[in-house]
């Protein structure tokens, strides 16, 4: 299964998909709770740092220009500092000519407050979520402008996502005129309810994902077992005119169903979940990049029930990028998943970062691996909460230590470095230095040996320093190297 799947996601090109829906702007607010307030029986969050992303079809935006995509957004923004902010943002990913700024209207924003245990840096939980935003529909002088732009727009795009958060941008007569302008130009449609609303509204699209509670709100079926999960999803085919509704279930997978096909159900590998906010989002953006590219929904289906798997893994609506779905497809392996590109490697920091921990950067040779190596990544692993290691090429390995090095490949050496439970990652560099790696990942600290006489002389040490991070010189186990251990063996065998 993986390897069809694993082409499939890596040789998606770069779809042009015009996304339309409710905007939003997500506020992050992290800190430490070491105490509980004298005023009152609640915990005081101290604040740490603060952040904001793209939220609602903003979210999907994002999403989607990390997997490749070409985007277009259409919705509003209001004409305060908080839509100044957003547009930045989403022009940063997307075309936003689609985007109305209406100064008459706050732009949504949802804060999180988020805290974890002061010190070990572990125990993260969503403290208070605060929402500013107003649900009443936008005005017909602004839909009639909308519409104008949506319609003028979908012919130019592979797929089209109707995100709707119910804050008012997605009219009846908006959703129904995107989906038939779209069925008529052969246009996928992918588009994420929201619960409440009648399903009619969404006519006309191709596929829809509602979670379970959703599902049951709006056909009255709790879809527990495959049984009901086909009752449920054939209802929805039903209400809203659909030619597939895919039921996400949570730690149950999925179950997709079409018209006139057997139901299927698309199981989910167990995972840590840290935070399901902004798992819909990524399967509605891994289903139309899929179907831009002319996927079938099956298979479509099945990458962003991995996506959506690796996304509630993740603090907030945080994006997944092809490298990461493609490692969790490489055969369930958690060694294999190990290794990964420089961005790949980037992305786990971030998501390191964002759940307050220190990301550790060391990079090596490694050649017959040995007791000293351990020792040494045991002691890196330590400084911080993940240790990426830089690993030479054979070709980069050459030039540094000619050419009878290195004895064993990089796949063997990044497979015995994958097999060390200190190790969370591996990149493999083929330049000299591994100064662009370190300048992408941005680690908090930066280890190399001993035999280092100062900082000053680890390759790198100024990247790190500049950025507020620390160098640490590691201890080594006197007298063991691979140049030791060949010597040794020359000798023994070379007598014989």
């Amino acid at each position: 299964m993986s390897d069809p799947l694993a082409k499939l996601i890596e040789f998606a090109g770069r779809p042009r998909i015009l996304v339309v829906g409710d905007l939003m702007l997500d506020r992050y607010v992290w800190g430490e709770v070491a105490r509980i307030s004298p005023e009152g029986p609640i915990p005081v969050l101290e604040v740490a740092s603060e952040e904001s992303r793209p939220g609602g079809a903003g979210n999907v935006v994002a999403a989607l220009a990390h997997l490749g995509a070409r985007p277009t957004v259409c919705g509003v923004v209001g004409g305060d500092k908080e839509g100044v902010d957003l547009l930045k943002q989403l022009r940063a990913r997307a075309s936003v000519r689609g985007v109305l700024r209406l100064p008459e209207r706050p732009t949504t924003v949802k804060t999180r407050y988020i805290g974890c245990v002061q010190s070990a840096r572990r125990g993260i939980q969503h403290v208070l979520r605060v929402d500013r935003e107003t649900r009443r529909p936008i005005a017909p002088e602004v839909e009639k402008k909308l519409l104008a732009a949506v319609e003028k727009m979908i012919p130019a795009h592979e797929a089209v996502v109707l995100s709707d958060y119910d804050k008012g941008v997605l009219t009846e007569r908006i959703l129904q005129r995107a989906a038939a302008v779209a069925r008529r130009h052969g246009i996928p449609v992918v588009t994420d309810p929201k619960v409440g609303r009648p399903y009619g509204v969404y006519r006309g699209a191709t596929v829809m994902t509602p979670n379970r509670y959703e599902t049951q709100i709006a056909t009255g079926i709790a879809p527990r077992d495959d049984a009901s999960a086909r009752r449920a999803a054939r209802k929805l085919l039903d209400l809203a005119g659909l030619d597939y509704a895919l039921v996400t279930l949570d730690r149950d997978g999925m179950y997709l169903l079409g018209r006139d096909r057997p139901g299927l159900r698309i199981p989910t590998r167990p995972k840590e979940v840290f935070d399901v906010t902004g798992a819909g989002d990524m399967v509605v953006s891994v289903l139309a990049l899929l179907l831009a590219c002319g996927a079938s929904m099956k298979d479509a289906a099945m990458l962003a029930n991995v996506a959506a798997g690796i996304e509630v893994t993740k603090i907030g609506a945080a994006p997944v990028s092809r490298d990461e779905i493609l490692s969790d497809l490489l055969t369930g392996s958690s060694q294999a998943r190990k290794v990964c590109t420089v961005e790949g490697a980037a992305a786990l920091a971030a998501e390191c970062r964002r759940r307050n921990g220190k990301v550790v950067w060391t990079n090596g040779c490694f050649d017959i691996l040995h007791i000293g190596h351990y020792e040494y990544l045991r002691f890196a692993r330590q400084q911080g909460d993940m240790l990426i290691v830089g690993l030479n090429s054979d070709d980069s390995v050459r030039r540094l230590k000619g050419p009878s090095r290195p004895i064993t490949g990089e796949s063997e050496r990044a497979r015995l470095l994958s097999a060390l439970e200190v190790v969370d990652a591996i990149v493999v560099f083929d330049e000299d230095t591994p100064t662009s790696a370190i300048r992408a990942i941005k680690p908090d600290v930066l280890v190399k040996g001993g035999d280092y006489k100062s900082e000053e002389e680890v390759v790198g040490w100024e990247v790190v320093k500049a950025y507020g991070g620390r160098i640490v010189l590691a201890p080594l186990v006197e007298g063991v190297s691979t140049t030791n251990i060949v010597k040794r063996v020359l000798e023994v065998y070379g007598k014989k």
